[in-house]
């Protein structure tokens, strides 16, 4: 596995220990902790270091993008798995444009097929493009 993609499989488990215990710690704090108590690659936690406090400082808006994508559901609703692979590809989508869209949607795809349910990759894949798309319209309407 590449140190990306374990990254960002370590961020998911970051995630669900993060949202299991409340969500009342610092996501920042979560990541120290597994940091200290797990053997995660350096190659690794160059990019856990980056998504993990970017999830964290742009939660609230990764949450509604998110929100607006979803038909007929609300993020709350959803399962844990579900809610946090689908936080990691938005906040790649959303907040960090060196990593190509298809890149990011591809990489949430399949962490939603190591964890999440039977109908998780097509889920992910259909909300992830519809933030895709929301995120270009806005970008596209701010250069108008």
């Amino acid at each position: 596995m590449r140190p990306r993609s374990r990254a960002r499989a370590w961020t998911l488990q970051i995630l669900y220990a993060w949202e299991s215990r409340g969500g009342a710690r610092r996501l920042t704090d979560v990541l120290s902790d597994f940091i200290s108590e797990r053997r995660i690659a350096q190659a690794s936690q160059t990019y856990l270091f980056r998504l993990v406090p970017t999830i964290e400082a742009r939660l609230p808006e990764i949450d509604a993008a998110l929100e607006a994508a979803l038909t007929n559901w609300r993020l709350d609703r959803l399962s844990m798995i579900d809610r946090n692979v689908l936080r990691i590809g938005a906040a790649e989508l959303l907040a960090m444009p060196d990593v190509p869209p298809l890149t990011s949607i591809q990489e949430a795809i399949q962490l939603a097929e190591r964890y999440g349910t039977s109908e998780s990759p097509r889920f992910v894949n259909g909300v992830l493009d519809a933030v895709m798309k929301q995120a270009e319209a806005a970008q596209t309407g701010a250069r108008l």
